[in-house]
């Protein structure tokens, strides 16, 4: 991920104005790390079958990364989730104040599509990249998982409507980002299984985030932990130990589906998948 790194920092969101402090602020959770997950997966998707694309498919996964970035700020704010760090780092509501935090956020949502739209790809392959980063990050996809979230707060759901809203506040984009990798290499009969495994693969994260969520210290997670007592977090619902096992059963499957998976696309994906399906357990 150096490359990608190299990119980030060369194409970060900048704005000339009298503001005191809206560049440095725009920068500041993008410049501050976090697990670069989803570019990864794109990238390793391209990587299997077509790496002369990689520096193309850059821009891709930089949107992705600046929308998943726009997410994470506004989650964090006063009327969401409330929380103090986010990467290790002060969210930016603590360091600046809330307005700075809402017009970040926006800034960097609208930034992901305007670095999409100036990838080196055909018109077609960019609307469709479009197509997919929106729909998934959007009204239907990540906006409405936080919806339900929010709003369910301290009112528990059933399982299946708890899978509901973690499927597309998380899972959704992570599953966009894989088949965004297969889009931009041609590979358009693969995009849809790996949609389909992208989400399995988010619904074990959130299920993980939730194990660590309770047996991490902040310190550790680099956000603020035992913070999901009233959500509706998997651990909330069925218990620590329940959790596990559920976990423990979709990384059994992932792991035989990456299995499946040709030996190029396999091998792509095994390094980072393996640790990820696995970090449960650690």
């Amino acid at each position: 991920m150096q490359n990608f790194e190299q990119f980030l920092l060369d194409n970060l969101p900048k704005s000339k104005s009298i503001h005191p402090h809206y560049e440095e602020a725009l920068q500041e959770m993008l410049l501050a790390g976090g697990k670069r997950f989803r570019p990864a997966l794109l990238l390793g998707v391209v990587s299997a079958y077509n790496p002369l694309m990689l520096e193309s498919a850059m821009y891709a996964a930089y949107a992705v990364e600046l929308l998943h970035t726009y997410s994470l700020i506004h989650d964090d704010l006063p009327a969401m989730d409330n929380s103090p760090l986010r990467r290790g780092k002060p969210t930016l509501h603590t360091v600046y104040d809330e307005v700075t935090a809402i017009l970040v956020g926006d800034a960097l949502n609208t930034y992901s599509f305007e670095v999409l739209s100036n990838a080196p790809f055909s018109d077609y392959t960019k609307v469709k990249l479009i197509q997919e980063l929106s729909h998934n990050g959007g009204l239907n996809g990540m906006v409405l998982g936080q919806a339900i979230d929010c709003y369910f707060e301290n009112r528990p759901l059933d399982i299946e409507n708890v899978e509901f809203l973690h499927k597309h506040k998380t899972a959704k984009l992570i599953a966009a980002s894989l088949k965004m990798g297969a889009i931009i290499v041609g590979q358009e009969e693969l995009a849809d299984r790996l949609y389909d495994f992208g989400i399995d693969l988010g619904i074990l994260f959130q299920i993980q985030d939730d194990i660590l969520d309770v047996t991490q210290s902040s310190e550790e997670a680099g956000k603020l932990t035992n913070n999901d007592e009233d959500k509706n977090s998997f651990v909330t619902l069925l218990g620590l130990k329940e959790s596990i096992v559920e976990a423990d059963i979709l990384a059994d499957k992932l792991t035989k589906e990456l299995n499946n998976f040709d030996e190029k696309l396999k091998k792509s994906l095994s390094e980072l998948l393996t640790t990820y399906i696995n970090r449960h357990r650690g």
